[in-house]
């Protein structure tokens, strides 16, 4: 259920910073988005799997502290991920 390579450097080239960024909140935010896209597909499919359910919180977790993260430190980049990502706050 991980990402592919391809998909990832494409997230990776879209939200990064500099040329050898892959580890900023942007990236971090913009990756946990793709894999909870991918992961909410399966559990259509897949209603009692509920051991993956429990990975689906824990990156909904940590995307909501690295959105919280951005907001206090860059604003700006913070509406513009929301925006880019079309997620909801």
């Amino acid at each position: 259920m991980a990402l592919s390579r391809e998909n990832k450097s494409e997230v990776v080239q879209k939200y990064c910073l500099s040329e050898l960024d892959t580890g900023s909140s942007e990236v971090q935010i913009a990756l946990l988005t793709e894999r909870i896209t991918q992961l909410t597909g399966h559990f259509k499919e897949n209603k009692k799997d509920h051991h993956s359910r429990r990975g689906l919180v824990r990156m909904v977790n940590r995307r909501r502290k690295l959105l919280d993260y951005l907001k206090r430190t860059k604003p700006e980049g913070y509406q513009k991920m929301l925006s880019g990502l079309g997620l909801r706050k």
